[in-house]
């Protein structure tokens, strides 16, 4: 199917969210795109980009649509709370996600369902904005693995570079000129077939996120042309919150 084919396929809120935004992409921002031969053509597939600014997601879910592959983001619950835009993911059939509640397995459940309907499922495994400071990806969460183990999907890793440059992390004014060149690049899926009859354990799920980050992180050094440091950064070893903006002054609340 045709990309053009696809997208008539989606919830009219997906189509509409497209269609205002993608012109919009096409006139505000450049596009070096790469790796789209990794995206499998049918079936359902867990998808796991890097993080690095809140307009991400729009680099990654454009290159996604292009490619025929549109995602169904797994997102924060806080986002489908906001007046309209909420509403709009809604009826775009993305996945809230409940953190530390005990509504939190509803995302997963969800999630499944996706990959077996045959859906493209977007999960970010750092969770939030990445905190490393030079912007390399963290040790990840173990979200996109259970997913990829509990339906034997592919996973396929994606980096991104170049939304940062557009809005900075937790800034909240974009440059948008001179135009900014969002660099996505797919890489071929994660190998964890190895995995697959093995127990659930913390282990066996660390061990699959991070061979996840370890292939994300892949893509990303040939994006930026450099090695990114041997030790993965770790929010909770540097006493940083898991959400949200960290670098405060003195005071202020989160």
């Amino acid at each position: 199917m045709t990309a053009r084919g696809t997208r008539r396929s989606l919830p009219f809120a997906y189509r509409f969210v497209v269609a205002i935004v993608r012109p919009l992409l096409m006139v505000l921002t450049k596009r070096d795109w790469r790796g789209a031969e990794n995206l499998p053509a049918t079936g359902g597939f867990v998808v796991a980009p890097n993080h690095l600014s809140h307009v991400d997601p729009l680099a990654f879910g454009h290159f996604l649509v292009d490619n025929g592959r549109p995602p169904f983001f797994l997102g924060k619950e806080g986002v489908f709370r906001v007046p309209v835009v909420g509403a709009i993911l809604r009826g775009a059939q993305q996945i809230p996600v409940y953190r530390n509640t005990g509504q939190a397995a509803d995302a997963f459940r969800a999630a499944v369902a996706a990959v077996n309907e045959g859906k493209c499922v977007g999960v970010y495994p750092e969770g939030t904005l990445t905190r490393d400071p030079a912007m390399w990806p963290m040790v990840g969460k173990t979200g996109a693995a259970r997913i990829a183990l509990a339906t034997r999907c592919p996973v396929v890793p994606v980096a991104q570079w170049g939304p940062q440059e557009l809005l900075e992390p937790y800034a909240k004014s974009p440059r948008l000129f001179p135009r900014k060149t969002m660099q996505v690049s797919a890489g071929p899926p994660v190998d964890l077939s190895d995995l697959y009859d093995r127990p659930l354990t913390g282990a066996v799920l660390r061990e699959a996120t991070d061979r996840i980050m370890a292939a994300i992180t892949t893509e990303l050094e040939k994006l930026r042309g450099e090695k990114a440091p041997l030790e993965r950064f770790d929010s909770r070893r540097h006493g940083l919150p898991e959400t949200g903006k960290f670098r405060r002054q003195q005071g202020e609340s989160a």
